[in-house]
Order: C-alpha cells, then sequence, then structure tokens
C-alpha cells in the first residue's frame, strides 16, 4: 500500500520478491486528507485466486534479507493466525518483542494494542473478509486499530516474530503520525533468521514496558489486560524495595547522560523484565544488549529528536543492562521479596461500571486495604469475587467479613441501591461510603459550589436522580446506626471513564477525526482514577465526621480539556459553540484538603492517555491465543 510520493520505495520493495508477486496499490485520492484507511481496503481485497496468505506491506519500511522466504515459512507453520512482521520500540507490542528476545523466543502473541501494521499477513479468506469489516466499522479509527478489531471480531490471534524482518524507514509520515517521534523496530538484525513458526508461541502474561516516559506493566488477569505503574507491580510482587535499593547500590553516577527524569523508570522497567525473566537460562548478551539499547528511545521518542536517541541510547543500555541483572538476582531469589504488610479494614466495592469497580478495587488493595484475596495461596487466585467487587446485586453472603463498603452511585439501574444497602445490613457492614456525582449541582448558576447545596430537592432531572440516592443511603446510615458519608467526584478520568463524560466524548471524536465542538463559557472538572482511590484512603483511614465532602483533581475550561485530550490520543480541529445557558460552576474541594489532608497527586496526562488508549484498544474484546505454555512469569500475589 501506497501513495504516489512514495512509489519509488514501493517500487523498490516489489522488485525484492524474486517471484515477482507483489502488487503496488497507490491511494486513489493522492490529493484527500492522508488516511490508509483510504488503500487498506484495495491492498486487501486484491488476494491471489490461488493464494493460502496475503501479504500487505507499507511502503516505508526496509526488508531484511530473505524476507519473502521467510515469510512464506511462517504462513506454512501458522495457517490460521495473522503474522506481524515488525514491532516498534514505542509500542506495547514492542515491550512484547523485547520480552521474547530476553526469553529466547522467536514468536510471540500480542498485547491488546493496535495490531503492528507495517507488514502483516493474513490468512486468504481473513484478508477478504477485511474491506467489509472497515466500510461497516472503520468509522474514521485509525488503520491499525481497525485491524485490531477486525481480528478480535473473527477471534484470529496475532503472532509476530523476533527480530522483525522489516525496519521503519526514516520517512515523514503521510499519514499524520510525525509527532510520535522516530520509530524502528525493538530488534532488528538485518537477516531474516532461519526460525520457523511452529513451535510454541508463548503470550506473556506480564510484560513491563516503557512508553510515553512511563514505567507500566501488561498484566493478562483471565481475560482481560491490567495496565499499571511498574512501580505497583513489584510492590504487589514483593520486590519493590529489592528494585529501589539496588538502583541507590547501582550510584547517583549511573544514570548520567540520561535525559532528566529517565533514570528512574528505565531502571524500574529493566529490573521488571529480569524479574519476569528470571528463572529462564541467562539472555544472549547481544541480544540483550540490543534490545535495551532501543528501551529508552520507545519510551522517549515523542520528546527528543533521532540524534538525540541515538546519542543516548548506549547509556540506556548499559545502566539497563544493571537493572535487568539484578532484576534477575532479586527473582530468583525468594528471600529478596517483602512480606506483605498485614492488611487493613478489609473492603468491598458494588455498583458503579463493573470494570471500573475492579480497577478501583485493586488501587485500594495496593494501598493496603483487605479486598478478599488468598494471598496465602500466592497464585494469584482470589476466594470469590475478583478484586472485591461483587459482580451484579450482591448478597449478604458476597459481603461476610466486609467491614466497610464502598458504593458506586448508578441511580440509573433501579433497586440497586436498595439491594446493596439490604445486603450490607445483613453481613454487618460497619461503615459505607456513597460515592456519588458532581452532576448533583447540575442547574446551580453559582460559580463556587460548596458541600452544602443543593438546599433542596435540584430541579434538573440528573441532579435529583443523583440527590435521591444520597438522601436514601444517608436516612439508610441513620436508621441502622452505621456511618454514611457521600463523595461528590467530579468527572473520572482514566479507563472505564463513563461514556457518556466529555472527556470519552472528546476522545472518541479525536480518535475518529471529527471535529469538537467547544464552549467557551463551558468549565469541566476532572478526578483521576488513581486519586479517587487515594481520597478513599483518606477518608476510611479517619473517623467518619464530615458527611458530605467534594473531589476532584483539577478544573480545565473546554479548549485547556480538549487540547490536552487531543495531545495523547489524536489532534483533531475544534469548532466554537455558543450555549450561554451551560452550567458555569466548580466544585471547592477545600473541605478534603481542611479535614483529611487530601490532595490530588496524580499526573493528568498520564491517566488522560490511559484513556485515550482504553478507548482504542481494549473495548472491542481481545482474541483467544491457543493454550500453550507461557513463559515463567513473577508470581502475582493480587489478581
Amino acid at each position: 500500500m501506497s501513495h504516489p510520493k512514495r512509489a519509488e520505495e514501493a517500487r523498490r520493495l516489489a522488485d525484492a520478491d524474486p517471484l515477482g508477486r507483489v502488487l503496488v496499490i497507490m491511494d486513489p485520492e493522492p490529493d484527500g486528507r492522508p488516511t490508509a484507511l483510504r488503500v487498506a481496503p484495495l491492498s486487501w481485497s486484491c488476494v491471489a485466486p490461488d493464494a493460502t496468505h496475503h501479504l500487505v506491506l507499507q511502503d516505508d519500511v526496509v526488508l531484511a534479507e530473505g524476507f519473502y522466504e521467510h515469510a512464506e515459512r511462517a504462513a506454512a507453520a501458522a495457517p490460521g493466525e495473522a503474522i506481524a512482521l515488525y514491532a516498534g520500540w514505542e509500542a506495547r507490542n514492542g515491550a512484547v518483542a523485547r520480552l521474547a528476545a530476553l526469553a529466547g523466543e522467536p514468536w510471540a502473541y500480542t498485547l491488546q494494542e493496535h495490531v503492528p501494521c507495517q507488514a502483516l499477513m493474513l490468512p486468504a479468506e481473513a484478508a477478504r473478509g477485511y474491506e467489509a469489516y472497515q466500510l461497516e466499522h472503520g468509522g474514521g479509527w485509525p488503520y491499525d486499530v481497525v485491524v485490531q478489531r477486525y481480528l478480535n471480531a473473527i477471534g484470529m490471534p496475532v503472532r509476530f516474530c523476533t527480530p522483525s524482518t522489516v525496519q521503519h524507514d526514516d520517512l515523514p509520515s503521510l499519514a499524520g503520525n510525525t509527532y510520535h517521534g522516530f520509530r524502528q523496530a525493538t530488534l532488528f538484525t538485518g537477516a531474516a533468521g532461519p526460525a520457523e513458526a511452529d513451535g510454541p508461541c508463548p503470550r506473556f502474561p506480564v510484560v513491563p514496558f516503557y512508553q510515553y516516559g512511563e514505567a507500566r506493566c501488561a498484566v493478562l488477569r483471565g481475560t482481560e489486560w491490567e495496565y499499571l505503574e511498574t512501580e505497583r507491580q513489584l510492590a504487589r510482587t514483593g520486590l519493590l524495595d529489592a528494585c529501589l535499593a539496588a538502583l541507590v547500590a547501582a550510584g547517583p553516577d549511573a544514570a548520567a547522560g540520561l535525559p532528566d527524569g529517565a533514570g528512574r523508570a528505565v531502571w524500574l522497567t529493566a529490573f521488571a523484565l529480569g524479574a519476569v525473566t528470571a528463572d529462564l537460562p541467562e539472555p544472549d548478551p547481544g541480544i540483550a544488549a540490543a534490545v535495551l539499547e532501543t528501551l529508552g528511545s520507545g519510551g522517549l521518542c515523542e520528546e527528543f529528536t533521532a540524534a538525540e536517541l541515538l546519542a543516548a541510547a548506549p547509556v540506556v543500555r548499559d545502566f539497563a543492562l544493571t537493572a535487568l541483572a539484578a532484576g534477575r538476582r532479586a527473582g530468583a531469589d525468594p528471600a529478596a521479596r517483602t512480606p506483605r504488610p498485614a492488611p487493613l479494614a478489609r473492603v468491598a466495592v458494588t455498583g458503579g461500571d463493573p470494570a471500573f469497580a475492579r480497577q478501583l478495587a485493586r488501587l485500594l488493595a495496593d494501598a493496603g486495604h483487605d479486598i478478599g484475596q488468598d494471598l496465602g495461596r500466592g497464585n494469584g487466585q482470589d476466594l470469590g469475587h475478583e478484586a472485591g467487587h461483587p459482580a451484579g446485586r450482591p448478597s449478604a453472603g458476597d459481603l461476610d467479613g466486609v467491614r466497610h463498603l464502598v458504593h458506586l452511585g448508578r441511580p440509573e439501574e433501579e433497586g440497586l441501591l436498595a439491594d446493596v444497602l439490604a445486603a450490607a445490613a445483613e453481613a454487618g457492614v460497619e461503615r459505607v461510603v456513597y460515592a456519588g456525582s458532581s452532576a448533583v449541582y447540575r442547574g446551580i448558576r453559582e460559580r463556587t459550589v460548596t458541600e452544602e447545596l443543593p438546599a433542596a430537592a435540584p430541579a434538573d432531572p440528573v441532579a435529583l436522580a443523583w440527590w435521591q440516592e444520597e438522601q436514601a443511603v444517608r436516612a439508610w446510615g441513620a436508621d441502622h446506626g452505621v456511618p454514611v458519608q457521600v463523595l461528590r467526584l467530579a468527572d473520572p478520568v482514566g479507563p472505564y471513564a463513563a461514556e457518556h463524560s466529555p472527556l470519552v466524548r472528546w476522545v472518541n471524536l479525536a480518535w475518529t477525526r471529527r471535529p469538537l465542538a467547544l464552549n467557551p463559557l463551558g468549565r469541566h472538572q476532572v478526578l483521576d482514577h488513581r486519586d479517587l482511590a487515594d481520597a478513599l484512603r483518606a477518608v476510611l483511614a479517619s473517623p467518619p465526621a464530615r458527611p458530605v465532602l467534594n473531589v476532584a483533581s483539577a478544573a480545565f475550561d473546554e479548549q485547556e480539556l480538549a487540547g490536552l485530550l487531543a495531545d495523547v490520543s489524536r489532534r483533531t480541529p475544534w469548532e466554537w459553540v455558543q450555549d450561554p445557558t451551560v452550567d458555569r460552576w466548580t466544585m471547592a474541594t477545600d473541605l478534603i484538603g481542611a479535614e483529611l489532608h487530601w490532595r490530588p497527586s496524580a499526573e493528568l496526562r498520564e491517566s488522560m492517555r490511559a484513556l485515550a488508549q482504553w478507548w482504542a484498544c481494549d473495548i472491542h474484546g481481545d482474541y483467544t491465543a491457543p493454550a500453550v505454555p507461557a513463559a515463567p512469569a513473577v508470581p502475582d500475589l493480587l489478581v
């Protein structure tokens, strides 16, 4: 698939096939707005009648020697799977390639992320079906996201090879992706090796990665991927103290030459890579050096030029190799693990979106609360409901042993609150925190709203529904002698945010290349999902006092908020709309600070990026990888 501006490069790729099987498909509207979606259906539908597989190359790649022969062998060995022949250093799947290389695995299954499409091969019938799927479901989404959703829809696993057999050429992006920075393969040797694709192909259950300047981990929980800070994952497995002690022991000069702030994130990522491969043979020194040399480039490519990234790469490599070795030692030594402290009061999270509630329960568990898991087994299995979130409407048995109940308001689900409170009363719950919404203030004309408002039942129907739930839970507490506190939450930001929130609506518009309609009078408060968990921790750590508290991380006007979201998803134009009746209030949050000494501390850009990635990559399910043994990983003590 190509564009007339790249006709020469495309022809060179086609001519490299000794059997002359490669067609060059040009963008049918080269003067239109650049998008791979215009040429993709043509590229995937021109399948030869006798083909078993169909390979699509993008025109900005360089082929390894023996590329076409390697692709033939891969097609024959894994006939029913999608095969990607590239993994970029900036992607989550680039981290999978790094882990596969360290584990000595020539193939690995992808994470849930946009599919690497620089060189992608599909079984012929799957290739023929792509055009119809894009026409019905494309909707302006990025091409590699549409491919991911298509393959999920047909249940087709995606594997890729390590090393990559194509390299991303250093050409300006025609699709408007230049702001993503200098992007190349995690590992590219220039020669396609003899490895076949019929051996075991792992799907690693824990994948440490460094992306957008952040050290994070992907953790597979059944059929769901959780993405969390590497520090949290290391703390869960008892290795954070060992990691930080090894960083101190490395000395202050070990990270000299790294970009400001990068040293800690690089160390955490490389240490975690060592920990999850600790039970495997020592990696090939040359391979380990090569994949750690690209670690910093992947995490920093949006912030630094190609020359700056390449200059820092050797320093990153040496620093990361030290961390990798420290992680392998700690991961193999049971004595290196810090014993988990005695848990705090047992907490259950009910109501709300089930996935958001699970996420919140995990954060509370990471803060030390008991959410009902059998930590003694050490195998990541819990006693009942995953992550302390009883599914559906809990019974008293579901809440057995729970001291503190956090209920996420859901007024649209009739009878839910009454059922939860009835179960809480029967189970003997000692305390309830009702997480409501700032929407209770809708219709108020004040510029700043405090917890004393609304003074009576609101006229706005949405505000009224939230107000009625607050009244119901407070009345229940008075009747049963159970302390109840109400938290009024700003719009949560992060994975599993509500679809009706402006944040999700705007990120959806940005991903699908539609302009945002912004009101110059609009004002929004947002709440990082990690700040929410921290606020709950502060509330539960103190005796019940104030009956109502406002909770928010920050306030923005509409242009500020839309600009921040566009920076972490896709830059898009906006247009102004005038609505003088829009709510312009901002919640005062002084009370929770004065009473509980709570302040927001999460980096909002991180959670906004996590929201954007979740909305693009994680809302359309996953494929099921064949049941093959995965490489050993550090035991995960929390589900």
